[in-house]
C-alpha cells in the first residue's frame, strides 16, 4: 500500500457536523476563511504525494473508505491548503471539483475528533 497522503485532526469548528445529514464533512487547514472556519474539520496542511484515483482508500484512523470519484481539484486544494469535501456517497462522479467521494461501508456517519488520523492510500 502506498500511502500518497497524511494528516491529523486538530480541531473543529463548532458547525463542523452541520454538513452530516447530506453525507459529508469538510477539512480545511488552519488558515480556513472565516466564513467557512465554523464549518470545517481542521488538520494539518500535508503535502500529497502521488495522484488521487479512483480505487485507493480514505482511512480515518484504520476504517477504510473506497474512494469513488476524485474532483479536477481536490488533490490541489487538499495539498495546498489542506480543503477539501468528503462526500459519502459511493458516487462514480465528484460532487464537486474540490470533491473526493467515498463509500461507506458501515452504519454510522464518521464523526471527526482531535487526534485521529486521516490518510489516502
Amino acid at each position: 500500500m502506498n500511502q500518497i497522503y497524511q494528516t491529523e485532526v486538530t480541531g473543529a469548528g463548532p458547525e463542523s457536523g452541520a454538513f452530516a445529514d447530506q453525507g459529508m464533512f469538510v477539512l480545511f487547514g488552519e488558515e480556513a476563511p472565516d466564513m467557512l472556519k465554523e464549518f470545517c474539520y481542521f488538520v494539518h496542511v500535508n503535502p500529497v504525494e502521488g495522484e488521487i484515483v479512483p480505487g485507493l482508500g480514505f482511512y480515518i484512523n484504520d476504517t477504510r473508505y473506497p474512494i469513488t470519484a476524485v474532483g479536477d481539484v481536490a488533490a490541489k486544494n487538499l495539498g495546498a491548503l489542506g480543503h477539501i469535501t468528503i462526500v459519502f456517497n459511493g458516487a462514480s462522479k465528484p460532487h464537486l471539483p474540490g470533491a473526493i467521494n467515498v463509500e461507506n461501508p458501515g452504519d454510522a456517519f464518521p464523526v471527526l475528533v482531535p487526534g485521529d488520523t486521516l490518510r489516502i492510500a
